[in-house]
């Protein structure tokens, strides 16, 4: 355990909160060695029908923390034992928070208070779906160190922005508002700082309440989509389609369609 990571479960959502608030939430590989850990076991937990991310303060999280990086680059120039291969490995298996976030078979929602840079911004672009606040700072922000990212933002940007908007905020890092994040389309809601909190619960429970076993598969269709040919996702869609209506959520929904009220989901 760590106090880098904090966590929360309520009303069927589990809330992770990166906790550095005086480093801007920046990742150190304590909090991401917990944080992939965490991702790992809510998904496979059924009790769990939500996810959250967010920051402590007033900031998602920074991206990566330059201060401990300059100061493993001052160690291997002083002759560190390790590899370009071992660094490229660690790197790689801290990546998989984000596969997780967009695997995972439930939603995953990425609650953004502030400022949102680099790996930080890869990690909410991973999410399902993202709220900020209007006024919150994002930006791609690897261009400003030399580097030229990672945890998914080149794929899950494009995406979201399209090719050339995507290739503009990588090469320029410029910092935009949650407002125009929300224009752009690279989050679903904006509201002012002060209502956020109270909007994201609200969303996240809403989130909690679906029929969790068919928004595990629609992600999984959606995501299929992205590369596979269009036969591919009509095989995909027809076998998930008739698992779900084989689900306890799809007879309920039914009963209650019939009796003309509102469905109530479990998550089976």
């Amino acid at each position: 355990m760590t106090d880098q990571l904090l966590e929360d479960f309520a009303d069927g959502v589990a809330t992770l909160t990166m906790n550095r608030p005086e480093a801007r939430n920046a990742m150190t590989g304590e909090m991401m060695e917990a944080l992939n850990q965490a991702v790992y076991r809510l998904a496979m937990n059924p009790e769990v029908r939500c996810v959250v991310l967010t920051g402590a303060g007033n900031a998602f999280c920074a991206g990566g923390d330059v201060k401990g990086q300059a100061k493993a680059a001052a160690e291997r120039s002083s002759g560190s034992t390790f590899s370009i291969e071992q660094r490229v490995h660690g790197l790689r298996s801290g990546m998989e928070t984000s596969r997780l976030l967009h695997e995972m078979p439930k939603p995953t929602l990425a609650v953004i208070p502030g400022a949102v840079a680099g790996a930080g911004l890869s990690l909410a672009l991973a999410c399902d779906l993202r709220i900020a606040a209007a006024e919150a700072k994002f930006t791609t922000a690897f261009a400003k160190v030399g580097a030229s990212g990672d945890y998914g933002g080149s794929y899950f940007l494009p995406r979201l922005v399209g090719a050339a908007k995507a290739r503009e905020l990588y090469f320029t890092a410029d910092i935009i508002t949650g407002q125009k994040a929300f224009e752009l389309g690279l989050v679903n809601y904006a509201f002012p700082g002060a209502e956020l909190k109270a909007e994201a619960q609200a969303f996240a429970r809403k989130l909690a309440g679906l029929p969790t076993v068919a928004i595990g598969y629609m992600k999984r269709n959606l995501n299929a989509a992205d590369e596979a040919s269009l036969s591919q996702v009509f095989d995909m869609e027809a076998e998930h389609m008739v698992r779900s209506m084989m689900t306890e959520d799809h007879a309920n929904a039914a009963k209650a369609f019939v009796e003309k009220r509102p469905p109530e989901f479990n998550g089976r």
